[in-house]
Formats: structure tokens, sequence, C-alpha cells
């Protein structure tokens, strides 16, 4: 991840392609909280070494090729709090 802008909640969250996946609801020690939008929001728990990088723009690039891998990856709570 680019250090040069640590993400911050109300970025928008995309994937590789720059596809919007949700928003930074909230930034943890070890991963960032993202609520996808759409009629059944879904809450992804990423761990920021999935951060590819984070831009002046407000916007925080996740390493996923799209909303279903990153659904796959990431849409169930971690087992452990790690910022407890």
């Amino acid at each position: 991840m680019t250090d040069t802008n640590p993400p911050e909640p109300g970025w928008d969250a995309v994937d590789a392609e720059g596809r919007r996946l949700g928003t930074v609801d909230a930034v943890f020690a070890d991963y960032l909280l993202v609520r996808t939008g759409g009629i059944l929001p879904v809450d992804l728990y990423v761990p920021i070494t999935a951060v590819a990088r984070s831009s002046q723009s407000r916007a925080v690039e996740l390493a996923a090729a799209d909303a279903d891998e990153a659904f796959r990856s990431w849409h169930r709570p971690l087992k452990r709090a790690p910022h407890e």
C-alpha cells in the first residue's frame, strides 16, 4: 500500500479495474470495513494487506479483480478483531 494517503472513512473502495465496490466505513489497525451499496448492503472486512494503493482522489484500490472476488474473500468477519 502507498502510505502517502492512508485510507479514511468516506473514501470510495474500487477494484483493480477502478469499478466502485463500496465506501470505507471504518479504518482499523489491520483492516478496513467497506460497506457495499445496493438494496442489500454487505460489509467487507478487507485486510490492510489487500489494499493495492490509495490516492489523492479519495479512493482506495483493493486487490480484487471484481465485486464477486471481493465478496468471496472478505464478506465474513475476521476470526479475531486485530485491534483488540
